[in-house]
């Protein structure tokens, strides 16, 4: 495939060089190929000619363009007569048109300083053709209908440019949305990831300090946990690596394998065993399959609330309630403990992924000091239709 990729430039250059060199040729089978032909259907051929430079507009179009305004001067020269005058006022009107069709190209796709020496190059090209080759008495007419289609090609060009410019800077600020968006998105993932298992170790860590001189059965359990924690955390950010690395370009990666609310159980076992805080569980409604961002934010939600209570509450307790409504996840964390008031809570990074993971799934999110006390986290995730 990459290959036939680095294979397609040059083949597209050959073909649009082919065809710069058939321009001649074409234009001479136009004007002499037949003395029978009616003007109009000469000039005709002589505007469709142009066509074989598509390939050289498309690159090169200011020398795409003076090439047609030469091949079309050359033409009206050229042309066979039939009076003094001859027929040559139908071919010096259509032949030029082609011209204004690369003109509009040029000022759709290059600089103000090319386009503008093109308007000037195609001003003086017909200006020349209808004062040498036109009837004196319709001179205004002609120069008239001329200025006008170049008008419009200008315009056209400009506004083809514009628009061009703007899907442009549309395209790179959706660029630019999707990096800082995925960019969010793993700094939460290893946040999440990290945060409680670091809440663990540093709670047995310090246990371990003060008790391993009197209670060395206390200080060997805590290491074990520490061990435990930490492997289990390593081999975590070893498969959200691996997974970033194997990503698609354009390409979401998973940053973590089928975790979901299934492992709610395991989540609270471990916290009450490593970090001494008893979780109570509640789930109502009928439990059901959850899409895998809305399993793997609400089980993120409870592991970061989890880890706040065991860093900041100073409690033994913690209750999660998992609500499965018709419409909607309920997510309720509240603990007993000796949070921050209401009027010192600063939301940090853990209050701020949370707060993004519902954003993000269009739902709403609530974080503060519960009516009785303690601290309550709160959360309402709408289904979408499919898992209804």
């Amino acid at each position: 495939m990459n290959r036939g990729n680095a294979a397609a430039p040059p083949r597209r250059s050959v073909v649009a060089w082919c065809g710069l060199a058939l321009y001649p040729l074409a234009g001479a089978l136009c004007l002499f190929g037949s003395s029978d032909v009616l003007p109009s259907v000469r000039a005709l051929g002589i505007a469709l000619s142009a066509v074989l430079l598509v390939g050289v507009a498309t690159r090169m179009p200011l020398f795409a363009l003076v090439v047609v305004v030469l091949g079309t001067l050359s033409a009206v020269a050229l042309q066979p007569s039939n009076g003094p005058w001859g027929d040559s006022q139908q071919v010096t009107v259509m032949a030029f048109v082609s011209a204004d069709v690369v003109l509009a190209r040029l000022v759709a796709t290059r600089s103000s300083a090319q386009w503008i020496t093109g308007v000037a190059l195609c001003v003086l090209a017909q200006a020349a053709a209808i004062l040498f080759f036109v009837h004196p008495e319709n001179l205004i007419a002609f120069g008239v209908v001329a200025l006008l289609v170049l008008l419009v090609a200008c315009m056209v060009g400009l506004l083809l440019g514009e628009r061009r410019r703007h899907a442009a800077a549309l395209h790179d600020q959706a660029v630019a949305e999707a990096v800082t968006a995925e960019r969010l998105r793993i700094a939460r993932e290893l946040h999440d990831l990290v945060s409680h298992s670091i809440s663990v170790i540093a709670i047995q860590s310090g246990v371990a300090s003060r008790v391993i001189e009197t209670r060395p059965k206390e200080a060997r359990d805590a290491l074990r946990a520490i061990e435990a924690t930490s492997r289990e955390t390593l081999q975590g950010l070893r498969r959200t690596l691996v997974a970033l690395r194997r990503a698609e370009p354009g390409e979401t990666a998973p940053l973590a394998p089928s975790t979901g609310l299934g492992d709610l159980d395991r989540l609270s076992e471990t916290t009450g065993r490593d970090a001494g805080v008893r979780v109570e569980v509640a789930v109502t409604g009928t439990p059901r399959a959850l899409p895998p961002d809305i399993d793997l934010a609400a089980y993120r939600i409870v592991q970061e609330s989890l880890a706040n209570v065991v860093r900041h509450a100073r409690t033994d307790t913690c209750r999660v309630l998992v609500a499965h409504a018709e419409d909607a996840l309920l997510l309720e964390i509240v603990d007993a403990g000796t949070g921050p008031a209401a009027s010192a809570t600063v939301p940090g990074m853990g209050i701020t992924g949370m707060a993004e993971r519902v954003s993000l799934l269009h739902g709403e999110f609530s974080a503060g000091p519960g009516p009785d006390g303690g601290f309550r986290v709160a959360a309402r995730i709408p289904l979408p239709e499919a898992a209804r």
